[in-house]
């Protein structure tokens, strides 16, 4: 049986595959089907984006199709950038560029708590859509540091540690990180989905 990763971000299908245990499963993204337009990602939250891709590639392959959004809500900054981390220093913009402007709304603020938080979404042919979510909570510091990862990863060091998500090993972040907290959860949620499956 096959179900289908709503992502073109191989970052993120590297991550998830790493992390998501889908035995019997065919793990197929995005990628894999050239012909299927990208979602606009135009909804005012993180459900309402993960349901909005995941609803788009069930109905365009006919697979079960599971979708996530995720977001750095900063406390200063009043939840900022949260739905718009991926486009927060505008269209087009690298993550260097997203990282430097985050740096500047930080600027002479005392508070860098913050958190990411990522939402899943499951849809599957005429069902309604199901979400689960998972957070990391942490702190920002004011330099970049470490060469893993990717997006705000190199100025965010989760609660308790001393490293930021850059500097992490691949393998220490996908244990902890919010997408690896958000992927227990659903599968601990939707495991006997999943298991219908390989049957």
């Amino acid at each position: 049986m096959k179900f289908v990763i709503a992502t073109h971000n191989a970052h993120k299908l590297e991550e998830i595959r790493a992390i998501f245990n889908t035995n019997g499963l065919e793990v197929c993204s995005a990628l894999d089907f050239p012909d299927v337009p990208d979602t606009v990602e135009d909804r005012d939250t993180l459900e309402g984006n993960a349901i909005k891709k995941a609803q788009e590639l069930c109905a365009a392959t006919g697979l079960m199709a599971l979708a996530d959004d995720s977001g750095l809500e900063v406390e200063a900054l009043n939840g900022a950038p949260g739905v718009f981390s991926a486009r927060y220093a505008g269209e087009p913009c690298s993550y260097e560029d997203n990282n430097a402007k985050l740096l500047r709304e930080l600027s002479g603020k005392d508070n860098r708590r913050a958190r990411f938080r990522t939402v899943i979404a499951l849809v599957r042919p005429g069902e309604e859509p199901l979400t689960v979510e998972g957070i990391c909570p942490g702190t920002l510091i004011d330099e970049l540091r470490g060469e893993h990862g990717f997006g705000y990863d190199p100025l965010f060091i989760p609660d308790g540690y001393t490293q930021t998500f850059a500097e992490l090993p691949s393998e220490m972040k996908n244990k902890i990180s919010h997408r690896a907290n958000a992927l227990a959860e659903a599968s601990n949620v939707w495991g006997e989905i999943f298991h219908s499956l390989e049957k």
